[in-house]
């Protein structure tokens, strides 16, 4: 059950819907009134100031002016990144990981066979295994793609040509959390073997997310696989124009910010803020096991350059993706994996 995948990581049941966590306070207003179908994984501002979802249960809709509304059909869909007035790229998951293009019409039109690179190329060289989960749009009519299970970050384009970018490496961690999550010396039968860890163990990176910064570099986060340590994830900066980069040894990476636990999306605002959506302060593993330990997101502000990060927004139930408008505002997906709870709120 637990993979360096985010397909595993996100499955919650219906039960956290009534999971007591800390109020999101009074910045928290509500923003479009939608209900999605559900998982919300990805959240993207559009250049006239609305924002658009990728609603995994349906596809992508349009949150504007106090209502939500379907631009496109599209199941499966993780992400989406608008491309001037009107069109976008959309992604959607494996096992039939694609790129599309999304007209201002509604109209879907497959691009790029995601999945199909990672079983042809494997570009870490670990397990082959795809799970497409992040977008950020490029000049030039290309996109970067963060395939979460290949640990890896793509570059595709309107012709179906894909390429990878970098590959993030695994890094040794402490297994303690896992082992205080599922409950040893006496844990519940399907986590004996937990107990029985090394204190340290390799942990595969699982590229959550990917944005372009201010100086047009790559952005990347990681959530880090099991066994889901605390404080461990990281914020990679890569120079732009990169190819076939080993990060942890190549001079093109560099990690700018760390000390997260779970991050699941990053996005500049229109000020150079960069803002890293921890998924809970009790990792990813506390949500899987049976109750969930939740403690609640955060989502973090780190300044332009230095990347001095504070906490913008803390207590957040699930939450999954941040999108920040030309004005400066910024929403968030919370409640992001659970029907009918999802909603999308400011912060």
């Amino acid at each position: 059950m637990f993979v360096g995948s985010v397909r595993a990581v996100l499955v919650v049941a219906l039960s956290l819907a009534a999971t007591a966590l800390p109020a999101i306070g009074a910045s928290g207003a509500e923003p479009p009134d939608y209900e999605f179908t559900t998982p919300v994984f990805g959240l993207a501002a559009t250049p006239d100031g609305g924002l658009v979802a990728a609603d995994t249960g349906s596809g992508v809709i349009q949150l504007r002016k106090g209502s939500g509304s379907p631009i496109a059909e599209l199941p499966g869909v993780t992400d989406v990144a608008p491309i001037g007035t009107g069109g976008m790229w959309a992604l959607t998951t494996a096992p039939d990981g694609r790129l599309y293009s999304v007209s201002r019409g509604g109209k879907t039109r497959p691009v790029a066979e995601i999945s199909a690179f990672e079983e042809a190329e494997n570009p870490d060289g670990g397990e082959i295994d795809s799970n497409p989960f992040d977008l950020a749009a490029l000049g030039g009519g290309s996109v970067l793609v963060a395939d979460a299970a290949a640990n890896a970050v793509l570059i595709a384009d309107r012709t179906g040509y894909v390429d990878w970018v970098a590959t993030l490496p695994e890094e040794v961690v402490p297994s303690d959390h896992a082992k205080d999550v599922a409950g040893c010396p006496n844990p519940p039968a399907e986590l004996a073997f937990v107990c029985g860890l090394p204190d340290s163990m390799p942990a595969q990176p699982v590229t959550t997310s990917v944005a372009v910064g201010p100086d047009g570099a790559y952005y990347v986060s990681e959530l880090k696989g099991f066994p889901a340590p605390l404080g461990k994830s990281q914020v990679w900066r890569i120079e732009p124009g990169t190819r076939h980069a080993e990060c942890g040894s190549s001079p093109a990476c560099e990690v700018i910010a760390d000390g997260f636990t779970s991050i699941v999306d990053i996005n500049f605002g229109p000020d150079g803020t960069l803002y890293v959506v921890e998924l809970d302060e009790n990792s990813w593993l506390g949500l899987e096991v049976d109750p969930p330990q939740m403690l609640g997101g955060t989502i973090n502000a780190c300044t332009w350059d230095t990347f001095d990060c504070t906490e913008q927004a803390t207590g957040l139930p699930i939450p999954m993706a941040v999108a920040i408008t030309g004005s400066n505002h910024a929403y968030a997906a919370i409640w992001a994996l659970v029907p009918g709870e999802a909603r999308i709120i400011a912060i």
